[in-house]
């Protein structure tokens, strides 16, 4: 195959909490990144770069991001949290070889893809990848190294609208920072993630639009509470102002 395009994904719920061990929603958007392994890089995402260091790939090719970044005034552009470096390293991957034929050859291209994108950022739950692998959207949780990951339909009558910020949120700072407080000060950490799991777990197992709603606001006020606590605004001022 020459060219072959992986979707972005949005985390629908189970921010943080997919990180100890609670279920994560995550769609796959319609939204592409778009690699064509006839013609040579331009940039070269780090995940691609371990894909290569790690013996999945012989050499990065050129891929097409643009419609998961906007543009900057001035030029330039900027990412929108649509995990574009998992939608590059998926395409590439396909890209260079091939489709997979069955779900078993999707789920060693999911861990192949996971592995580079482990090495590249050093860690995080994968949930990206999952997104640009199998497309939909997903149950997601991270029990092993392996995480289980499976279709699931949304609560009928649940309406996704899509906000972006001005200004990116540093989300691996925070997260290193709520690692951070769950060492330092476990007796606020513990009850304060103990609630947002909760939260993600209501969220994904509703069955109706209400129950869907309440598992999402028990997860705000418990992230809400966990970003004070760990000194970083998981709710940015944009955000909380929304």
């Amino acid at each position: 195959m020459t060219i072959a395009r992986a979707p972005g994904k949005l985390v629908l719920s189970g921010s943080y909490s997919v990180l100890w061990g609670a279920p994560a929603l995550v769609a796959a958007v319609d939204r592409f990144a778009v690699a064509d392994s006839s013609r040579p890089p331009v940039h070269v995402a780090e995940e691609v770069t371990a894909a290569v260091r790690l013996g999945m790939l012989e050499r990065p090719v050129f891929v097409d991001a643009s419609a998961l970044r906007t543009p900057e005034p001035g030029g330039g552009s900027r990412k929108l949290g649509l995990g574009s470096s998992a939608a590059i390293l998926l395409a590439t991957l396909v890209a260079c070889r091939g489709a997979p034929k069955d779900d078993e050859d999707r789920q060693a291209l999911f861990e192949a893809a996971l592995r580079a994108h482990r090495e590249a950022q050093g860690g995080g739950s994968g949930i990206d990848v999952a997104a640009s692998t199998f497309g939909g959207v997903l149950r997601f949780r991270r029990a092993d190294d392996v995480p289980r990951v499976t279709p699931q339909a949304l609560p009928v009558g649940v309406v996704i609208s899509v906000f972006a910020c001005d200004e990116p949120a540093v989300t691996a700072s925070f997260v290193a920072r709520v690692r951070h407080l769950a060492t330092r000060a476990p007796l606020a950490f513990e009850p304060l993630m103990t609630r947002a799991k909760a939260g993600a777990h209501a969220t994904a197992d509703a069955t109706d639009v209400a129950a869907f709603l309440g598992g999402l606001d028990q997860q705000r006020r418990a992230l809400f509470e966990l970003g004070q606590a760990a000194e970083v605004p998981i709710f940015t001022p944009e955000v909380a102002e929304l």
